[in-house]
């Protein structure tokens, strides 16, 4: 019997949305979210294991949509100002559940995370996620690949080839910036595939 072999590849897109216009945006808070519910786990789970010494690999999607909100310095900002309120919030529900303990365990348990994300974000990494990726990347235990520029379904706009060949151009090129290298590879936004 032949071995057969397991690729896991994760790809993280958001839409993008950035408004500087309105002091508070509800689109922007999917990013928010995001970073606090999936980035950062990511980024605790593969400093956990390169330090553990476990080998793995992993390649990962970051659209060019996203490594620009990543990286730009007012949704850094906002962010802070994001899980700061979390914060705030847990520290309130640790002291009303202090006499519940059914709840003052969960409650303690998401003012860590949240105090732990803010360290992270600020401290460690100042406030570009994308610096671990790439150290990561670097290490190499992840495999970063980019995607089209805008996340367009390429086979829809196939009737304009040029427009086709500048989305997986400037995808090619954003990832070039950020991380220092052309990529390996390309997730195929919605997997969309054409001849």
């Amino acid at each position: 019997m032949e071995k057969g072999y397991l690729s896991l590849i994760l790809h993280s897109h958001l839409p993008f949305v950035r408004h500087p216009e309105h002091p508070e945006f509800l689109e922007e808070d999917w990013l928010y979210e995001a970073i606090t519910e999936t980035y950062i786990p990511f980024i605790n789970t593969f400093e956990r294991l390169l330090n553990d010494r476990v080998p793995f690999r992993i390649t990962l999607s970051i659209t060019p949509t996203l490594a620009a909100m990543l990286s730009d310095p007012l949704l850094q900002r906002r962010y802070v100002e994001h899980i700061e309120r979390l914060i705030e919030l847990a520290e309130k529900e640790v002291h009303r559940t202090r006499t519940q303990p059914e709840f003052h365990s969960t409650a303690r348990m998401y003012l860590d995370r949240f105090r732990e994300a803010r360290s992270l974000f600020n401290d460690r990494y100042r406030r570009n996620l994308l610096t671990a990726f790439r150290a990561f990347q670097e290490e190499g235990a992840v495999e970063l690949m980019t995607s089209a520029a805008t996340h367009g379904y390429l086979p829809l706009m196939a009737v304009n080839p040029n427009a086709v060949r500048a989305q997986v151009e400037i995808g090619a090129r954003e990832y070039a910036r950020h991380f220092g290298r052309r990529p390996r590879g390309i997730w195929l936004p919605e997997c969309g595939y054409y001849p």
